[in-house]
């Protein structure tokens, strides 16, 4: 990534520091600080966080911002603009689609953005969806029945929260619940709470801080080994009502005809 790597040449020289000052403050190999300003490798994000402190920058800036004499920071960004993202592709570099099972769901909080995490994970690929980035998760629990606990629902990454429509379905990631999968109660407003609703009446519903929310992806698609079961046998009810409108239907044909 040709900006990272400019911008930390910029600023350590800014700073009035060599490589291995630099090296030393941030507690790393100064070979590092070469390859990493030489464009050779790229941070991990617990140490662009840590360059982004020294330097009084966010990572977003850091990473995606052509930092110059010139340049001055942007106002606060909202919570429900982009965001740093980190992917992984293929050998013909198209996005994979990557796995975080439950028993990754903790260490998805910590590594969410970082690459090496993220490459970690199992990955795989759907040409039923369309380009895009997406993640597959693995839910726990039967608060959005008729999905089974197990059942692994795919998301599409969503950049802008005010995008979240009531009523679809998203997983949510957030620093007090983790990852879960809900369906949305109200759209993203001024007030940035998020209504969660779960599909089994059994739970009650819950609202989120924006400030609490990691990253969004809207549901797309899903993945399951539990099939539904057979359509109940119709009940004499059923059947007589399903008589009664034939029969209407029967008889304005007729009249039609007359």
């Amino acid at each position: 990534m040709r900006i990272i790597s400019n911008n930390l040449r910029y600023l350590r020289r800014k700073k009035g520091l060599t490589q291995q000052q630099f090296a030393d403050l941030m507690d790393i190999k100064r070979s590092l600080v070469g390859a990493y300003e030489e464009d050779r490798a790229e941070p991990r994000y617990e140490l662009l966080k840590k360059f982004a402190e020294f330097f009084e920058l966010s990572v977003d800036d850091l990473i995606s911002e052509k930092i110059t004499d010139k340049w001055k920071p942007a106002s606060k960004t909202p919570v429900s603009d982009v965001r740093v993202l980190s992917i992984s592709v293929d050998s013909d570099q198209r996005e994979n689609i990557e796995l975080v099972p439950v028993k990754a769901s903790a260490g998805y909080l910590n590594g969410y953005a970082d690459p090496e995490y993220i490459s970690e994970l199992p990955r795989f690929n759907l040409p039923i969806l369309k380009q895009g980035t997406y993640r597959a998760f693995e839910l726990n629990g039967d608060s959005m029945l008729p999905l089974q606990s197990g059942t692994i629902v795919i998301g599409e990454y969503l950049e802008k929260w005010t995008d979240v429509k009531p009523g679809e379905t998203y997983v949510f990631i957030s620093k007090s619940d983790g990852v879960v999968y809900k369906r949305a109660g109200n759209k993203f407003k001024e007030n940035k709470v998020l209504k969660l609703i779960s599909d089994n009446p059994v739970y009650e519903s819950y609202s989120v801080q924006a400030e609490d929310i990691l990253e969004i992806w809207k549901a797309k698609a899903f993945i399951s080994t539990s099939f539904p079961d057979p359509a109940p046998e119709p009940s004499i009810e059923t059947l007589s009502s399903m008589m009664a409108q034939m029969q209407k239907s029967i008889a304005k044909l007729q009249e039609s005809k007359n």
